[in-house]
């Protein structure tokens, strides 16, 4: 009877600076270090003081080794580290052994310590590497698509950098805009006045703005047309100048709208437009916009998509779940009705041949 191998094993002694608190780098009744030790469930970790000792595949021990580097190196910059962090900071150090890294070489630290706003003691920045190259894409083109799952921060991270131009005086307006489409519902009759009406569909916006600005603020904001939150309907006829504008929920235009939209783009301008492919609340018949234009402006110069999925996801864990099991789903059923077409067509055929 053969012998499977045994993988030799590594062992890593790592050494924290007195700098760095314990509790800051193994979390709270260690918190953090359980999850390395879920993550890493064949190598065996241990803490004595301010030393650390992983011993394993050398694999495995290596990327442990790497991991409380970068782990050290966040904490150097005041940031904290989370138990989502630290998971993000695994999944990025083992993608890049796999060589589906970036190639840029950007690191965990790098991507978890960009701050994009801070307001009231609370930061905004990139959770994952495709949110740090999303971000990055906003400050280098003028025009930028964020396509992708629900959850993956395409429109908080947008209104951040606007925030930031507008703050650092880049920009002398924000302008925000989202198509009123219902989502698979109707809604009938609004009372009220036309702002009432279409406060609903521009109410996300409102949200994200009194996370990263004083609320006291927005209103006389607004009333300076310094910010403006508006229907998509009313961007015809317009040209904006000296301007960041966001348009969100963009699988919601025809391709027309979307047309309109993109050609209102003035000088000194920056425009962000978010949105995701697989829930477009379009009558049946109508072409999504969002769709179409990645046909149209792959590879135009200063135009960027960004792509992010459900691995971007930084809502509750079950939503990445459930984006990946409704793409799985999607997936399954075109196939089928794939099949289903073609034995169609055939029953056609022969019933001619007949």
């Amino acid at each position: 009877m053969t012998q499977t191998p045994t993988q030799p094993q590594a062992r890593a002694q790592i050494r924290i600076p007195a700098a760095h608190p314990m509790v800051m780098l193994l979390g709270s009744g260690d918190s953090l270090l359980r999850v390395i030790e879920e993550a890493f469930p064949a190598a065996d970790i241990h803490v004595r003081g301010n030393e650390i000792s992983a011993t394993g595949e050398a694999a495995d021990v290596a990327l442990i080794q790497r991991l409380f580097d970068e782990m050290m190196l966040v904490l150097r910059t005041g940031a904290p580290m989370t138990e989502d962090a630290v998971e993000r900071s695994i999944a990025m150090l083992r993608a890049a052994g796999t060589g589906e890294g970036d190639p840029q070489g950007e690191t965990p630290a790098e991507v978890l310590t960009q701050n994009i706003l801070s307001n009231r003691g609370r930061t905004i920045r990139p959770k994952t590497l495709n949110q740090k190259r999303y971000v990055d894409a906003i400050d280098q083109h003028t025009i930028v698509f964020g396509i992708g799952p629900a959850g993956t921060g395409k429109t908080y991270l947008a209104m951040a950098k606007a925030v930031q131009a507008l703050q650092a005086k880049q920009v002398s307006r924000i302008i925000l805009t989202r198509p009123a489409v219902e989502a698979g519902e109707r809604l009938g009759f609004l009372p009220g006045t036309l702002f009432d009406k279409i406060d609903p569909y521009l109410r996300p916006l409102y949200d994200a703005l009194h996370d990263m600005l004083d609320p006291d603020s927005i209103p006389r904001l607004m009333a300076a047309g310094t910010i403006e939150v508006a229907p998509l309907a009313y961007m015809r006829g317009r040209t904006l100048n000296d301007a960041f504008i966001i348009l969100d929920e963009a699988q919601n235009t025809s391709a027309e709208q979307m047309k309109m939209f993109l050609t209102r783009l003035g000088f000194d301008s920056k425009i962000v437009i978010t949105g995701d492919i697989t829930q477009v609340d379009l009558p049946s018949g109508t072409k999504s916009g969002l769709r179409q234009v990645q046909d149209i402006l792959d590879g135009v110069e200063d135009v960027h998509f960004s792509r992010l999925t459900s691995q971007d996801v930084v809502r509750h864990k079950l939503v990445g779940r459930i984006v990946d099991a409704y793409e799985k789903y999607d997936s399954r059923n075109g196939q089928q009705d794939g099949q289903a077409d073609g034995r169609e067509d055939g029953r056609r055929d022969r019933r001619k041949g007949k």
